[in-house]
């Protein structure tokens, strides 16, 4: 129903305006990316809808950016999916049953206009120094013998541990397990209430909830006698803003499903 994004709007060659919708527009991030959608070249936002709102064919939108909860999320993109719409997700709480379940939604789905099918990418973080993070920390991880990850957002966050949390440590784990390295050393047998954060892949994951933070990230990586810090620091949603943009441009060239923004800026 959509023309391919990236195809020429006449003859002259000339790229016409990406048509985008924000699903969560009254939202912190959502009204974040409303702003910047507004503001991006080659970008015309067609649509901005919140919670409760009839999302119809939105606006006659090529793309659309779902930033709303994770309960909502699933039907959201499954209502673009439908329609032949691409999707750029940062709503977390996408696991594994949802992602597959997503997965053979797009493989039934309807070609968007001239391209080759309808692309999604459900992008735990938009921030390109989250990004290089992970990246470094994937790298660094094989080198050490105990890793844990650290996320500290603000206490209106609703899920803990955050994607970008739970996608970090699943990148370690999998690049520990690809060295084959053995399992993080933790001598603890008593724990009632938790005090060890969750484990995603082998790999520790604690949550802060604090006043005053935005979104945050440290990996610890540890040797007899060395430690190795990486930290992100987000103070203010302006900084997903680049990531969301990036994302709206390289959706349409991307069909099926992609998990992770640096898949689309060659990390």
């Amino acid at each position: 129903m959509n023309e391919q994004v990236t195809e020429p709007d006449d003859d002259s060659g000339t790229r016409r305006e990406i048509r985008v919708a924000v699903i969560g527009a009254r939202g912190r991030m959502g009204s974040e990316a409303v702003r910047a959608i507004e503001a991006a070249e080659g970008l015309s936002l067609v649509g901005a809808y919140g919670s409760g709102d009839d999302l119809g064919d939105l606006g006659g939108a090529d793309v659309a950016v779902e930033l709303t909860v994770p309960d909502a999320s699933p039907a959201n993109v499954a209502h673009c999916v439908e329609r032949g719409i691409h999707v750029v997700v940062g709503t977390t709480g996408w696991d594994d049953e949802r992602l597959d379940a997503l997965r053979r939604q797009l493989a039934d789905a309807p070609p968007a206009g001239a391209g080759p099918g309808v692309g999604v990418l459900i992008a735990p973080n938009f921030a390109i120094g989250a990004l290089l993070l992970m990246s470094f920390a994937a790298k660094a991880a094989p080198f050490f013998e105990s890793v844990e990850v650290i996320e500290l957002h603000h206490p209106a966050k609703v899920d803990a541990p955050s994607g970008t949390a739970a996608r970090t440590a699943a990148m370690i784990g999998r690049a520990r397990s690809e060295a084959g390295c053995a399992d993080v050393p933790d001598a603890t047998t008593h724990d009632p209430d938790g005090a060890r954060g969750a484990k995603i892949d082998g790999i520790p994951v604690h949550a802060v909830r604090l006043r005053g933070l935005t979104a945050h990230q440290e990996v610890l990586l540890g040797n007899a006698g060395e430690m190795l810090t990486l930290r992100h620091d987000s103070f203010d949603r302006g900084s997903f803003m680049p990531g969301v943009v990036a994302a709206v441009r390289a959706v349409g060239d991307h069909p099926g499903l992609t998990v992770g923004l640096e898949h689309y800026i060659g990390l």
